[in-house]
């Protein structure tokens, strides 16, 4: 199991080189890249949008011996008629003065010490950036999964036992409800009913601690940040509980019907040996399957209209954002520790495999 781990880390290198390279040409022939998007602003604001250039440009003229003031006097005189020298002088802000084979090729080993470098509109390092949404996308991605699974794997266990009861049909209701109400829909329902809008002011509408939090005590600390996760969390969970619920249920009821259930019935196996004893470990396989996937999906794709409604200013907005602005060093940062992380997990979920169910062997496979 040690080397099919180093082989599955070894190959992750490709990986993540090929799905950069492939972005990285996708971003490269997108119009509209962050040079137009600027030289628009010029174009249209005049000297805000050029001085704005020039406080970016504030540090290295500091070294060279000029102000910003004059700087951006400059860039107001090219901009006028987008000057050559002004668009020359973006183009080396934002590095575009060179090959693109030539910014690609520095990628990797930057990548590999998780330097990002600069946001071209935040004038901030991207690791920064990530590192300061970070808790607000682990904190819904993890919560949110975790009650997911508790709530959906004895829930189709229980559905798959009661096949046809009065519970099954109550329960596939309160499913086609969860299928049916998109989680950004629930989450607007949940502000209106509970964060002030026409009922009950019970719960936080912004961020993920209270503005106080660092005076308070642990306890207190604690129970605030889960006060502020109780609506989005709840508003992820009732979107993301009816596919694995159904999907739990429909393993073990095939698994269920099997020869070997019978088998083990027929030997006098009672109900509880032969569930959790036989059954359990054969149908968990497909749902431990989807735990990388799942935990990927609502961190960085189902959170973000969530993050928007309840003011969280997390990864998958700071994505969202980078993508709108063309911020590509925020684009190209999240999407490496994006897939960074879904590799990882993967590796995860296939160690799980070998957990519930010991007689599968990577290894001996050459996997």
């Amino acid at each position: 199991m040690t080397a099919y781990i180093a082989r599955r880390l070894l190959l992750m290198i490709p990986t993540l080189l090929g799905i950069m390279l492939v972005n990285f040409l996708i971003v490269q022939s997108a119009p509209g890249g962050p040079i137009e998007r600027l030289i628009a602003e010029i174009k249209g604001h005049g000297v805000e949008a050029t001085a704005r250039l020039g406080g970016a440009r504030q540090g290295e003229l500091s070294t060279s011996g000029g102000t910003s003031s004059a700087q951006a006097e400059y860039l107001y005189r090219g901009a006028r008629g987008v000057d050559p020298e002004l668009i020359k002088e973006i183009e080396k802000l934002y590095g575009f003065d060179k090959p693109a084979h030539e910014r690609f090729l520095q990628m990797p080993g930057n990548y590999l010490r998780f330097d990002f470098g600069n946001s071209f509109y935040q004038d901030r390092s991207v690791i920064d950036l990530i590192i300061e949404k970070l808790p607000v996308s682990v904190s819904l991605g993890l919560w949110t999964t975790v009650i997911i699974y508790v709530v959906s794997i004895p829930l189709g266990i229980a559905k798959a036992v009661r096949d046809g009861s009065h519970f099954d049909v109550w329960t596939s209701a309160a499913i086609i409800v969860g299928y049916a109400v998109p989680s950004f829909l629930f989450a607007v329902l949940l502000v209106v009913l509970f964060a002030g809008g026409t009922l009950f002011d019970w719960f936080p509408l912004r961020g993920l601690v209270s503005e106080n939090w660092a005076e308070l005590s642990w306890p207190a600390r604690i129970g605030d940040y889960l006060w502020h996760l109780v609506l989005p969390i709840t508003a992820l969970v009732v979107g993301g509980f009816a596919s694995l619920t159904m999907l739990t249920k429909n393993s073990f009821m095939e698994e269920i019907n099997k020869q070997y259930v019978v088998t083990a019935r027929a030997r006098g196996a009672g109900e509880r040996r032969v569930l959790y004893g036989h059954v359990f470990r054969n149908a968990m396989l497909i749902v431990v399957a989807g735990f990388p996937g799942a935990f990927v999906s609502i961190l960085f794709t189902s959170a973000l209209l969530i993050e928007v409604i309840f003011s969280l200013d997390g990864l998958g907005l700071l994505g969202f954002e980078s993508a709108l602005n063309r911020d590509y060093p925020v684009m190209f940062g999240t999407l490496y520790i994006f897939t960074l992380l879904g590799l990882v997990l993967n590796l995860l979920g296939d160690l799980m495999y070998t957990i519930i169910d010991p007689r599968i062997d990577f290894a001996s496979r050459g996997a």
